[in-house]
């Protein structure tokens, strides 16, 4: 069916008494469509080789997103993979609760997942390996339109589901407990979220996940 949507002025004059932007107000109307989260699933991820960096700041994802995608150019990576390279990231917790609390600063990692045969032309990232596991995945519909409340309500619905409340400690780093992926589809952002099912428990276990 097609769905008659408000004349743009009238939009303008929403955004501005609510203080909202026009292309939130939109997106926001896509995912209720769709509605903000997919199902969950439980899937057998492939290993892969990536190359990461972490940054501590008050908005480590945006610096850290920007560090590699200079990276992605310098090494080769984008001319490799045709502009292709896919980026995935995740929290990097070990930020002391000074630095939270005094100084407002967060913990984040980025990784590009290097296709076979690269070879970077430069230095400047840590070249790790994954394994192949299973993972429990949801989808979540314009994540950034309110993100401290749709992404970690993404993790807490996995949790839910794998009956869970927090990660078990990772001292092999042999499996990344979670990490996020985020893309386009006509016109509107996504993000995987993708936890790995053996990382999590629940007894004596308590991951808070802030909105």
């Amino acid at each position: 069916m097609n769905q008659a949507y408000p004349e743009i002025p009238k939009l303008v004059e929403i955004g501005n008494l609510f203080r909202r932007k026009v292309d939130e107000l939109l997106k926001e109307d896509l995912c209720k469509n769709q509605e903000v989260y997919s199902a969950i699933t439980v899937k057998e991820i492939p290993g892969f080789r990536m190359g990461r960096y972490v940054m501590i700041s008050p908005n480590p994802e945006n610096d850290v997103n920007c560090y590699m995608e200079k990276w992605a150019k310098k090494s080769g990576l984008y001319e490799f993979s045709k502009g292709k390279a896919k980026r995935i990231g995740w929290d990097f917790p070990f930020v002391s609760a000074e630095q939270q609390s005094r100084f407002g600063l967060r913990g984040y990692v980025a990784a590009y997942i290097l296709p076979d045969g690269f070879v970077p032309k430069c230095e400047g990232v840590e070249i790790a390996c994954q394994e192949t596991a299973e993972y429990a995945c949801i989808t979540i519909c314009d994540p950034f339109s309110r993100a401290f409340e749709f992404i970690p309500g993404g993790y807490k619905k996995i949790m839910e589901y794998l009956n869970a409340n927090g990660f078990k400690e990772n001292v092999s780093g042999e499996y990344l407990s979670c990490f996020e992926y985020v893309y386009e589809k006509e016109g509107v952002t996504y993000m995987d979220v993708n936890i790995h099912v053996a990382s999590v428990g629940y007894a004596n276990l308590y991951t808070p996940f802030h909105e």
